[in-house]
């Protein structure tokens, strides 16, 4: 070989190692979607854990059994704490988080809510090994932007995968019956075992808790549901600080009003939240309200009737019985609220003070 040839050869052999090294060479090369995947995938890695928890049950001759449940979580700051699911840690007796080196810790239980299925445990491992994610703003999401989920679910290692935000707004029920609003759909794949997880926008922000799919066979089949991180970022605050979430609380059972039955029924009012059943002692008793006080059949139905109908909570209108929840559940404790109500006929108005809910209330006010 001669002297340009040689020279050629050096240069070429030095021009493909520069390809490679920088990531140039067709067979290496990533696409900016994916170097962002890559990026997201690298920087959360050692921010979502798996948590594991062992509820006790017993057999038939009240042996005791453990029975181990898995999911995943976000630490969320330098202190210990990880946001999760209620479902992930419900009834455990004990709680284990991994790591993303493989080690594994006692946790502790700070707060659940079952009413938004979100809760905090806390671990205290070596400072160095609390890397938090930082939370994004929901109310910036649009629909058709990028979304990341992670999870651990079975402690061997991350999982990832992506898509879209499908819808906004949505709302799923919670376990204990209760609605969960703004949530958000997307068809990034959330399988059994990342519940818990977060959900990432292109920035590696939290911007949702994955909770929830839509299947009939128990796998993802692009339907996926995240509590938005506005309402976890609200909810984990109050959970650190006290263990629970303070909600107002009316203190009555409330049905929607259904034109065919009201019409059935003569009622005055074809739309709004009929009162069923009024708490006693509570701020809907104390502001006088009524509940139902007999019953009517309407085919093969059997209706409570007879109570208050609200029609209008302060300038808004209720037209069904979610809308009054979800305007209460807005409001502050100690709020005054005026009711505009129809009652034997006539419209009324009545001033209820609402209280803070009892922690074991698990019904729809």
């Amino acid at each position: 070989m001669g002297p340009l040839r040689r020279k050629q050869a050096i240069l070429w052999g030095l021009a493909f190692f520069l390809w490679v090294s920088e990531g140039f060479h067709p067979a290496f090369a990533l696409t900016e979607d994916e170097k962002n995947n890559v990026a997201i995938y690298q920087k959360a890695s050692s921010s979502v854990v798996n948590v594991i928890s062992t509820v006790i049950t017993r057999d038939f001759f009240l042996n005791p059994i453990p029975r181990e449940g898995s999911g995943s979580g976000s630490i969320i700051d330098t202190r210990g704490h990880i946001l999760t699911n209620n479902h992930v840690i419900r009834d455990a007796q004990k709680l284990e988080v991994t790591l993303f080196d493989g080690s594994k810790w006692p946790a502790k239980l700070v707060g659940t809510d079952p009413d938004t299925d979100l809760a905090v445990i806390k671990i205290n491992p070596p400072l160095e090994k609390m890397k938090p994610l930082s939370f994004g703003d929901s109310k910036k999401l649009q629909v058709g932007q990028k979304v990341l989920a992670i999870g651990n679910p079975f402690g061997l290692g991350l999982t990832l995968t992506t898509g879209i935000i499908s819808s906004l707004g949505r709302t799923i029920r919670s376990e204990v019956g209760t609605t969960i609003e703004d949530v958000i759909q997307t068809d990034a794949s959330i399988n059994p075992g990342n519940s818990g997880g977060p959900l990432l926008n292109s920035e590696g922000e939290i911007i949702g808790v994955n909770t929830a799919i839509l299947s009939p066979t128990g796998v993802s089949v692009g339907i996926g549901f995240a509590i938005p991180v506005n309402t976890a970022r609200r909810i984990s605050s109050e959970l650190i600080a006290k263990g629970f979430v303070s909600y107002p609380y009316l203190g009555a059972v409330v049905h929607t009003i259904i034109p065919q039955f009201a019409k059935a029924l003569g009622l005055k009012s074809e739309k709004g939240a009929m009162v069923v059943e009024v708490t006693p002692g509570g701020p809907a008793d104390k502001a006088g309200l009524k509940g139902a006080n007999k019953q009517a059949q309407i085919g093969n139905f059997i209706h409570p009737v007879g109570g208050d109908i609200i029609i209008q909570a302060d300038k808004s209108e209720v037209n069904a019985a979610e809308e009054l929840i979800k305007y209460l559940r807005d409001r502050k404790i100690g709020d005054v609220v005026t009711l505009k109500i129809i009652r034997d006929g006539k419209i009324r108005e009545v001033k209820v003070t609402l209280q803070e809910r009892p922690r074991d209330f698990r019904r729809k006010q």
